[in-house]
């Protein structure tokens, strides 16, 4: 039996949950909550990075818990260079890849800089598993039609290998044997991949590119109308791309983001919240019956995950356009921070090959 603990570290937009994790048995969960008013301090994500790791120590000091026995910290996975899907012991490059946001900057970030700042201090190691920018997208999947763009992959790697490996494991099966189309919907975006044979070899990219529309972000937009939007002289490219990532979908329609609270509005008779939700779940319908084709017809399941999908109206609305496809799977709760404590028992097991980031 393993003595030794994992501390987790997983920042979000207002919050940083933290845990910690013995023997796959959480022995203490935490959300710290972040007003605007604190945030507003920092001109910059970046610059929160201290403020949080702060807390974070404060936090575990007033709990009195017993941090000799935290053996390993492991992060939310950050935006770093493209890599092939596995865990990364958080090194200098790594750092410095997140501090310049080598592919852009995200709460997330935070999470592989803070873990390697308390790794430091306390003379241990920190890792991150599956991060957002998990490559392994087939050459045809890249091309975009101009030459001038490549496609990109940024999606919920973590995630999605996390509930493909548990439904793999429910079916008797390896991942690496298996077709699948996983649609994950979080708080702010949504990715819906084919999985072939282990790799997600197509998948939108779905930080600030196409797909459907999401809680936040405004998924692929009619291109002429962003062009003469961009150029219309009234936003700045800084408003384009917030309003892109973080002020699109539901809530520039309704003016919320809180799923709860649209399902109220909904069970309420709000006709325009059941509309909107009806849109959302033909628009990632559509995205997930595309795979249909990437696939070749060959799909053993598709997996739908994210608290969404606990609206009736919406999940019912899924499965009547898609569940002909493939036998259908759920799995509502998002859960990372399982996702990353399986993977810091894996290291302390010696069961897991580490890679180096370069």
């Amino acid at each position: 039996m393993i003595t030794k603990c994992v501390l987790i570290i997983y920042p979000d937009v207002h919050e940083t949950r933290i845990a910690i994790y013995k023997n796959m048995d959480p022995v203490f969960l935490k959300a710290i909550k972040h007003s605007d008013e604190e945030l507003s301090k920092y001109p910059s994500i970046i610059e929160q990075r201290n403020f949080r790791k702060n807390e974070i120590l404060k936090e575990l000091s007033h709990n009195n818990l017993d941090l000799k026995n935290i053996e390993i910290i492991m992060g939310r996975s950050g935006m770093v260079k493209p890599v092939s899907q596995g865990v990364y012991e958080i090194n200098t490059s790594m750092v410095h890849d997140l501090e310049i946001g080598v592919m852009g900057i995200h709460e997330t970030n935070l999470g592989g800089l803070i873990s390697y700042d308390i790794a430091m201090e306390w003379g241990k190691k920190a890792y991150m598993a599956n991060p957002v920018v998990v490559d392994e997208l087939s050459d045809l999947a890249r091309i975009t039609g101009h030459p001038e763009f490549e496609r990109k992959s940024i999606f919920h790697a973590l995630n999605h290998k996390h509930v493909a490996c548990k439904y793999a494991k429910s079916a008797h099966k390896k991942y690496h044997d298996l077709n699948l189309i996983i649609c994950h919907i979080g708080g702010g975006g949504i990715s819906i991949g084919a999985h072939k044979k282990g790799k997600v070899v197509d998948v939108n990219q779905a930080f600030d590119g196409g797909g459907p529309f999401s809680i936040r972000r405004t998924g692929t937009l009619p291109m002429g109308q962003l062009v003469d939007y961009c150029f219309s002289g009234k936003h700045t490219k800084e408003e384009i791309m917030e309003m892109i990532t973080s002020k699109g979908g539901y809530f520039a329609y309704l003016g919320t983001d809180n799923v709860n609270e649209i399902n109220r509005m909904i069970a309420e008779g709000n006709k325009k919240a059941r509309f909107i939700s009806k849109a959302l779940a033909y628009a990632a319908s559509k995205e997930i019956s595309s795979h249909f084709a990437t696939l070749e017809g060959e799909i053993d399941a598709i997996i739908l995950t994210g608290l969404i999908f606990d609206s009736e109206l919406f999940l019912s609305e899924v499965k009547r356009r898609i569940g002909k496809m493939a036998p259908l799977v759920l799995y509502p709760s998002v859960n990372d921070i399982e996702a990353l404590a399986d993977y810091g028992m894996a290291i302390l097991k010696g069961n897991i090959n580490i890679k180096s980031y370069e």
